[in-house]
């Protein structure tokens, strides 16, 4: 089997917890989802030889375990610093400009303390990483991050549009009663 095989493999298996992830409301379940998913988007980076997105892919992984435990603006900016020492080290043109970009991002809005907040901020990221993806013609990753972006959307409405919905329909029936 080809290591390009192989990586999409990955792909298809972080897919798997990228489309978890956005299921959860609780942050720390989005979190725990979205570092074995980062984890093996590295490791299909390193195989693919785009060696920025594989540090940047590692280093979200990092990122994560730490938000996890914090929401410091200070570890974050530690954070971004390492993004861009990483896309420095190993540049190579726009596919590094574009992770480097997705990174910031991703680190922003992984260290947001509401759900709500690192669920649009996710969305830049990842739409950053989409466009990445398909410079870097790895259409499962691709694929990935449509999915991801979906996921994201779907829980966003499920928590937030629907519910808000529900909410003003039964307090409209509450005063409504009340008359």
């Amino acid at each position: 089997m080809s290591l390009f095989a192989i990586s999409q493999i990955l792909v298809v298996i972080a897919i798997g917890f990228d489309l978890l992830s956005f299921q959860f409301k609780e942050r720390q379940r989005i979190i725990a989802c979205l570092i074995v998913s980062c984890l093996l988007i590295a490791v299909h980076f390193a195989l693919l030889g785009h060696w920025t997105a594989m540090g940047l892919g590692g280093l979200a992984a990092v990122r994560f375990i730490a938000s996890y435990c914090t929401t410091s603006k200070k570890v974050m900016a530690l954070f971004i610093a390492a993004s861009l020492v990483i896309a420095a080290t190993t540049f190579h043109g726009v596919l590094s400009v574009l992770s480097c970009l997705g990174s910031i991002f991703g680190t922003i809005g992984s260290f947001c303390k509401e759900d709500k907040q690192l669920r649009q901020v996710l969305l830049v990221a990842t739409s950053l990483w989409l466009i990445h993806n398909v410079l870097a013609g790895t259409p499962t990753a691709v694929l990935m991050e449509a999915l991801f972006i979906g996921s994201n959307l779907l829980g966003y409405y499920r928590y937030y549009y629907r519910r808000a919905g529900k909410s003003e329909g039964l307090l409209s029936q509450q005063t409504k009663e009340g008359d």
